[in-house]
């Protein structure tokens, strides 16, 4: 993919907002035709931009209400070591996020469960069980402000031109 422009850029903007919009309505959405639409789709998805598409559903509906916070220190770490513990990690189904961080501690976990006793269960018999690893430090979710997996794209947009800018400044 060499670069986006205004297509693949609404392109994006459409398939996050809805996934499961058609061919012919994304096409007419970002103002192209079909074909094009689908070419640009397709590339936009060989180049890896689009991973793939999901539904989402809700955790506490379906009976998931802890979202435990789970950093992870490590005894010291080697690549082996490392790379069995990140395998064991992606084993876990109710490990639902994990990320290298930097500061205290090695990976920070983002962990579903049913409730505080299924959670401390689950802690206990495999967060504590990973190989390499030396202390947990949890924390709890008490309430969900913004959960999205919509990315900001603004920074895609093609940039004005100078004097583009400078007429729309002078209309304000």
């Amino acid at each position: 993919m060499e670069s986006i422009d205004k297509f693949d850029l609404a392109i994006l903007q459409e398939l996050q907002t809805d996934g499961r919009l058609t061919n012919a309505e994304l096409s007419q959405r970002v103002g192209l035709s079909a074909a094009p639409c689908w070419r640009r789709v397709r590339a936009l998805e060989e180049a890896g931009v689009i991973k793939g598409y999901h539904a989402e559903i809700d955790r506490q509906k379906i009976g998931l209400g802890v979202l435990a916070f789970v950093r992870v220190d490590t005894e010291r770490i080697s690549g082996d070591a490392t790379r069995l513990l990140e395998d064991a990690i992606r084993k876990l189904p109710e490990v639902i996020a994990c990320h290298y961080i930097s500061g205290t501690g090695t990976f920070e976990l983002q962990v579903v469960s049913q409730d505080l006793d299924s959670f401390s269960r689950f802690a206990l018999k495999h967060l504590l069980n990973l190989p390499n690893v030396k202390d947990l430090h949890t924390s709890f979710s008490l309430g969900e402000v913004k959960a999205s997996r919509t990315l900001p794209l603004a920074h895609l947009a093609p940039a004005r031109s100078a004097d583009t800018a400078s007429r729309a400044g002078r209309r304000q």
